[in-house]
């Protein structure tokens, strides 16, 4: 849908919805990854003779999903979820599950200020004071947070299980299984990531317990200006699951940005971030557990750039970045195998 379309059925759908007139003042596309679409849009809203204008961003589909992303309503569900545990992050507003509005159900969410670029997050001079105060220490304590809300704490049944509700016995296994499942799917065959897969089998560790899991904690899906942390963003793959693959997948090397020496994000070291969040939370992080959930996410990022890159390849989706991001599926293998090595001679 074009930008003109866009605008007009943003008009007449909430100005009914909320029974007051609505107006798009001005509406620009954000980057939103090659998965979702994002918009920031200025709102006038009447109410009452009052005119009220507020930032807003909608957030729609883009095309195929990667992996076991969230439909709009569940993604928007967890965000309130997340929103009510006191976790920084932007306001959830208006949900709409029916596509036929805009081509693809969206929500509508708080607008905060910042930049999400990894490169920006772990560069720039702006952020250099925040970096070495602060910057670890917030995200320590709003992924604790998070990981506050567990299956009891859910009403919703229906959120709850699409979810993936699962067990600390095993859970390890249905990830395994469904990666393994996936992998199948794809037409080529990759035997370093069935050699990986083979290991995590074997040296499958205990879960703790069941938390919710953001599912891509890592830079690039935080908000951050000069004045700190402005906000988490992306819920779409958030899932029940071990608090150490959200920590994990935080450390990955892919998300460091060049900076390979700051394991954390690119800009924090591991003992820092594991006694904050340790603080935070009461939870004491297990170093061993965390490098297991690395290699795993390495496995999770290398069969997803796999499937992002088929897209592309079978004509389904097509688009440059899409198929540079094909490129990265020996890279995580490649990581997935030397964290093997690196965990296995350190026993």
């Amino acid at each position: 849908m074009i930008i003109q379309e866009l605008e007009q059925a943003i008009n007449s759908h909430l100005t009914k919805v909320w029974q007051k007139p609505v107006k798009v003042l001005q509406i620009s596309h954000l980057s939103g990854g090659a998965c979702q679409d994002n918009y920031s849009i200025q709102l006038e809203i009447v109410d009452s003779s009052q005119k009220q204008t507020k930032e807003m961003v909608l957030r729609t589909d883009k095309g195929g999903s990667l992996l076991s992303s969230l439909s709009k309503r569940d993604e928007f569900r967890v965000a309130e979820l997340v929103f009510n545990a006191g976790v920084k992050t932007p306001e959830p507003i208006y949900l709409e599950e029916a596509p036929e509005i805009i081509g693809a159900p969206f929500f509508l969410m708080e607008k905060i200020l910042g930049k999400a670029s990894g490169r920006y997050i772990v560069k720039d001079p702006e952020l250099s004071s925040y970096r070495k105060n602060g910057m670890v220490a917030d995200l320590a304590l709003n992924l604790s947070k998070l990981h506050s809300i567990t299956p009891e704490k859910v009403k919703d049944n229906s959120l709850k299980d699409k979810l993936k509700l699962t067990q600390v016995d095993n859970y390890i296994e249905n990830c395994i299984r469904d990666l393994r499942t996936t992998l199948a799917e794809l037409p080529e065959i990759h035997p370093a990531i069935e050699l990986v897969l083979n290991w995590l089998e074997a040296k499958a560790p205990n879960v703790d317990s069941i938390v919710l899991v953001h599912g891509d904690y890592r830079t690039g899906n935080f908000m951050m200006n000069k004045d700190g942390l402005q906000g988490i963003l992306d819920y779409e793959f958030a899932h029940w699951g071990d608090r150490h693959e959200d920590i994990a997948w935080l450390c990955m090397r892919d998300w460091r940005f060049g900076k390979l020496n700051k394991e954390v994000g690119g800009f924090g070291d591991r003992a820092d971030f594991y006694r904050e969040y340790s603080n935070s939370s009461g939870f004491t992080v297990d170093a061993k557990k965390v490098t297991y959930w690395e290699v795993m996410g390495n496995i999770r990022w290398a069969i997803g750039s796999a499937q992002q890159a088929e897209r592309h390849l079978s004509g389904k989706d097509k688009g440059i970045e899409l198929a540079a991001i094909g490129r990265r599926t020996a890279e995580m293998e490649w990581e997935a195998m030397r964290l093997i090595e690196e965990l296995e001679n350190a026993i």
